[in-house]
């Protein structure tokens, strides 16, 4: 049993989502394990990760509508020191989850025919953020 460990730096453009798919495939092929399981983690509390749809940009859309109807921004939040955006960032963070767990075999994750993995920007500006990968196996 073997552990590996890295660390993806990716730019983003604003509030979205991020195909970052590629990026974690480049790496797990890197790290020269087999079979196990992979973790993703995500460094910050206004950016998340997911796994959805990657065929149809309509999901991509409807999801991000969905966030912000759960979390607009407006006057209502006691936190708002870094801009009217921070504290709906911080609670979409919560509700898209800052760690993904993926198997893997032959060196590839086990993802569905339609799934991607995603780094949710919940911030107007773009930013440069840090996702943890960890993978574990032989």
């Amino acid at each position: 049993m073997r552990v590996e460990q890295g660390i993806l730096r990716i730019d983003t453009s604003g509030k979205g989502l991020v195909d970052i798919t590629s990026k974690v495939a480049v790496w797990l092929a890197g790290a020269r394990l087999v079979n196990g399981t992979l973790t993703v983690f995500c460094r910050h509390t206004s950016a998340g990760l997911l796994i959805s749809e990657n065929a149809s940009p309509a999901v991509q859309r409807d999801l991000l509508r969905w966030l912000d109807r759960l979390a607009p921004e407006g006057p209502h939040y006691e936190h708002d020191e870094e801009g009217a955006d921070d504290m709906p960032a911080h609670i979409q963070s919560m509700l898209t989850g800052s760690a993904l767990t993926v198997p893997f075999s032959g060196g590839r994750m086990l993802l569905g025919t339609w799934q991607a993995v995603y780094l949710a920007e919940h911030r107007a500006r773009g930013h440069r953020r840090e996702v943890v990968v960890s993978a574990t196996g032989e």
